[in-house]
């Protein structure tokens, strides 16, 4: 991370300014939940919400590490996002649990997950990325969609 930023006239510092990175993958993290909110195949709105989740753990990592020299063993986004924000753990290792259910979904599987399972994922995922966007200190006053009502019909989106 960057020093804060000082300011004059006794006020407090600002904190660093987000790496650009960062503020893309939250960008498209919330354009990834909007498009799972409205995703008629549960398998397309688990695997589309399971992925804006992995965006919005990107912008975290992206905000808080930087690329080590050499080349190293690849670690799964939800281990470091754990190691890195301890404080994101526990969603970490919730996403992690369901990288095999996405892969299956993303596969086509008929059963790989239910209406049910895919409408939690959706309004799970909108909550990771209002907590995320609060530990980076990101305006989380945007209304994020809720998952579709099983019969078909939207709900209105949180206020």
């Amino acid at each position: 991370m960057g020093a804060a930023r000082v300011l004059t006239d006794g006020q407090l510092p600002l904190p660093p300014a987000l790496p650009a990175a960062a503020i893309t993958l939250l960008d498209q993290s919330r354009r990834g939940l909007t498009e799972a909110a409205g995703c008629t195949d549960p398998r397309q709105r688990y695997a589309t919400a399971h992925l804006s989740a992995l965006r919005a753990a990107a912008a975290v990592l992206a905000a808080r590490t930087r690329p080590e020299a050499g080349r190293r063993r690849p670690r799964s986004a939800w281990v470091l996002l754990g190691q890195v924000a301890p404080e994101l753990g526990e969603w970490a290792t919730f996403f992690a649990a369901g990288a095999a259910k996405r892969a299956a979904a993303e596969a086509g599987l008929s059963r790989a997950v239910t209406e049910r399972e895919a409408d939690d994922l959706v309004r799970d995922v909108g909550s990771f990325l209002a907590v995320v966007e609060t530990c980076l200190g990101v305006g989380a006053e945007r209304a994020y969609p809720r998952p579709r009502a099983v019969g078909g019909t939207a709900s209105e989106p949180h206020r």
